[in-house]
């Protein structure tokens, strides 16, 4: 089956970026381009830009598929915290009644939905929150993070940590009563509990 390069280098980088976020390929998994040629049904050359593209987004590195230390990830956490205890704060302040409204629909969502829906609606909550610091450098941080911050959230609702979407409730009901140090604290423990949440499922179990 051919492939114009675009197609086929988008088809490589979304085959495997997909494995990595499924953990069909685990971390530390060496990716062998021969191997994923074949069965991707593509020349190397995508394979190498796709896995060239995944280093960029964290999700590879060295050939290897990214296993996050503990390290690793309490400072994506650290990172997370202090970018969105500040916007939230900032959400508090300038968001509209209608992006309340678009806030709260997605806590709805996540709560009448199953597995990645689940997934893409908390995200968008976050979104919604990093995007309100009006800050282009913050947002773009958390933009270079999401490949692996996606992977984590994934874990995270996949293994039903408990509270998660009620914490979500809070944070909202704090953002609407424009109570901006209340929707801070709140977001910082619920990226506390997360984090937690992650270590356990990480490197106790």
């Amino acid at each position: 089956m051919q492939h114009s390069s675009t197609n086929a280098q988008l088809l490589a980088y979304e085959t495997i970026r997909d494995q990595i976020l499924s953990g069909q390929l685990i971390g530390g998994t060496k990716l062998v381009e021969d191997r994923l040629a074949e069965e991707i049904g593509v020349s190397r050359t995508p394979i190498r830009e796709a896995i060239r593209r995944l280093e960029q987004e964290g999700l590879i590195q060295k050939k290897r598929v990214y296993q996050p230390s503990r390290a690793d990830v309490e400072h994506l956490f650290e990172m997370r915290i202090l970018i969105e205890c500040y916007a939230v704060k900032k959400a508090a302040k300038y968001m509209t009644d209608d992006e309340l409204l678009v806030l709260k629909e997605t806590i709805n969502r996540a709560r009448h939905s199953k597995g990645d829906e689940v997934v893409l609606a908390n995200k968008a909550f976050h979104d919604m929150i990093v995007n309100q610091s009006r800050n282009p450098i913050m947002i773009n941080q958390v933009d270079k993070m999401k490949a692996i911050i996606y992977m984590f959230s994934k874990a995270v609702v996949f293994n039903k940590r408990p509270m998660l979407i009620d914490e979500h409730e809070e944070i909202y009901k704090a953002i609407a009563a424009r109570d901006g140090e209340r929707a801070s604290k709140l977001m910082e423990l619920h990226l506390q509990a997360d984090l937690k949440f992650t270590i356990d499922l990480q490197f106790i179990i």
